[in-house]
């Protein structure tokens, strides 16, 4: 904060008219509003946090320290795992955290003092939620920032929340932010497994077409790792099985997020969005230290399996603007994972000079 010191005068000195200190306060208020106003984000984080309500309780401190250092515009977080508002029966409002019983107004209570401290208390918030403690999202934008529409689904409508809350799209003055929580593939040819999954797949495969009229910045978990490099044990994730049920599509075999159908799916949506995986852009080696989001349990045959599921997917009019996407966690001890199994992931654009 700067610090004004009135000179002292010279004896003889004429004084020069000046402002009355409201008017020079309403002015310099003004000017200073005026200049803390971005016109668009440049830096960016995306993190699936596996319960926001457990990391505050136990990971807090150390995700606080990395976004204060970090310092990112928005914060794009999957899997809040919060209620929405609204009593048992009636009908759900998915933007506002759940508060109508002594628990529930409890947990509301630590997650807000914990978003409203630094140095989260600089941004704005917006949620989407599940009627239960399942899936939903939340996306954080600094104030300096000021979204044009804040919406809820893929069909753009502000007040309409997809089923699970997953998602949020933020539409600034010359990019869209869209934050999603992709459902998992799952195991079976079932209707909240395949079939589910090529339901949204085939919408946001309508959506990026339809909204190529300005760049776009999709990030999340997207529950799908493209291709071999993106999974540490390749051979491992396509033999997968649960309880030894296999497909009857044999591109629907393996691990949910590296079968052939799911990858074969998404690169046919970067391709017809003009999409690019920005991470990928700038990494293109496979990297066994640093090059996954996810990781499997500890313990257990799923012990340093790992995959890159969260991603920040730019329009191809972005593309030489990728000055940074990285990946925070390391090793199959999680660490910078943050209590979660998916660590944050971020990316930094350099300013238009147009």
């Amino acid at each position: 904060m700067k610090r004004f010191f009135k000179p002292i005068e010279k004896e003889g000195s004429a004084k020069k008219p000046s402002l009355s200190p409201s008017k020079q306060g309403a002015e310099n208020g003004a000017a200073q509003q005026q200049e803390d106003i971005k016109k668009e984000p440049l830096k960016f984080v995306t993190w699936n946090a596996n319960s926001l309500l457990l990391r505050v309780k136990n990971d807090w401190p150390q995700f606080s320290n990395f976004i204060s250092n970090l310092d990112p515009d928005v914060i794009a977080i999957q899997e809040v795992r919060m209620p929405a508002a609204g009593s048992k029966g009636a009908a759900k409002n998915a933007g506002e955290l759940k508060d109508d019983t002594s628990s529930s107004r409890e947990e509301k209570q630590i997650l807000m003092r914990a978003l409203s401290s630094p140095p989260f208390g600089n941004y704005h918030i917006w949620w989407s939620l599940a009627d239960s403690k399942y899936a939903g999202t939340a996306l954080l934008v600094k104030k300096c920032l000021r979204p044009i529409k804040v919406s809820f689904s893929l069909d753009r409508t502000a007040s309409k929340h997809e089923p699970d809350g997953r998602v949020i799209l933020a539409e600034f003055e010359t990019v869209r932010v869209l934050n999603t929580y992709a459902p998992n593939n799952g195991w079976k040819e079932e209707e909240n497994s395949f079939q589910r999954r090529r339901k949204w797949d085939k919408r946001l495969l309508e959506f990026v077409v339809q909204v190529s009229d300005k760049p776009l910045i999709w990030c999340g978990d997207l529950n799908v790792s493209h291709e071999h490099i993106d999974v540490s044990h390749p051979e491992f994730f396509s033999a997968a099985k649960m309880n030894g049920y296999v497909p009857p599509n044999k591109e629907d075999c393996g691990q949910p997020g590296f079968t052939l159908s799911e990858r074969k799916r998404f690169g046919a949506i970067l391709k017809e969005g003009r999409l690019v995986d920005a991470y990928r852009y700038l990494h293109k080696e496979k990297d066994m230290v640093r090059g996954f989001s996810w990781s499997g349990h500890p313990i257990g045959k799923y012990r340093g399996k790992r995959m890159r599921i969260d991603y920040f997917i730019v329009s191809d009019k972005l593309r030489d603007r990728i000055a940074a996407c990285e990946i925070h966690g390391r090793g199959i001890e999680l660490e910078g994972f943050y209590g979660s199994d998916h660590c944050p992931v971020s990316l930094h654009l350099s300013e238009d000079c147009k």
